[in-house]
């Protein structure tokens, strides 16, 4: 799905991975990789890579989007000797380009010949307390396990916030552009919930995205454009969807 709004350009690739770009600016990619979303898929023209926990961490999905100069920013929290999948190590990643190792609340700045681009981390996680936890408060993500992004670009501000409850804190955010996480599944926010945290935020632009790649993040985008549109937020939706 390509998404042009203005001069800004958002590709929902699958799962977790869109490309984010502005007319001869600078371009960025959230969580490249799994599930084949990136086979064959070889464009290697991100200035900037985000990878938010070790569940988006695929070292190969970010060799294949990354330019030869781009910038990899990566969650300390990410831990491949955690992971249960064969991935290499952060810093063989170094060898190849700049990888900035993030907290949960830490900045970076990027040049680029084709513009700057700003990257905030932030808090996101589930909620022991919230919908997504077990009777005993357990959770898929919890506190310290990921972060979301904010990302300025193109001079758009765009939301990712990984897979994350839709935290209240977030609502606090400048957003220009949502990109929503619906699959619920009980391990990140379910279409209501987004629904409600793009009405509190008021973006110029909602994109859900992170749905429907496998079983467990099934989920309605036909129900949540309805329920975002009815409260007057422009939203845009993955046409492919409709041949699911």
């Amino acid at each position: 799905m390509t998404v042009r709004f203005e001069e800004f350009t958002v590709e929902w690739l699958g799962y977790a991975t869109a490309r984010l770009s502005s007319d001869a600016g600078p371009v960025a990619y959230t969580d490249p990789g799994r599930y084949g979303v990136l086979d064959d898929y070889w464009a290697r023209d991100g200035d900037v890579v985000v990878v938010t926990h070790d569940h988006h961490y695929d070292p190969d999905g970010i060799r294949s989007v990354a330019a030869a100069d781009a910038t990899i920013v990566v969650y300390d929290g990410v831990d491949p000797a955690r992971i249960d999948r064969d991935v290499e190590p952060v810093d063989a990643l170094a060898a190849d380009y700049d990888v900035a190792r993030v907290g949960p609340e830490d900045r970076v700045d990027v040049e680029t010949p084709a513009g700057a681009v700003a990257v905030w981390s932030v808090p996101a996680h589930n909620d022991p307390d919230g919908p997504n936890a077990a009777a005993d408060g357990s959770v898929t993500h919890p506190p310290g396990f990921g972060c979301g992004y904010l990302l300025s670009l193109g001079g758009r501000t765009v939301f990712w916030p990984g897979d994350s409850d839709a935290l209240d804190g977030f609502a606090e955010l400048e957003v220009s552009v949502f990109l929503a996480n619906i699959g619920g599944g009980g391990v990140v926010s379910d279409r209501v919930a987004a629904a409600d945290l793009a009405d509190a935020m008021d973006p110029d632009l909602v994109v859900p995205i992170h749905y429907d790649t496998v079983d467990a993040l099934a989920a309605d985008d036909e129900a949540f454009a309805g329920d975002v549109a009815s409260r007057s937020i422009p939203v845009a939706l993955d046409a492919r969807s409709r041949d699911r």
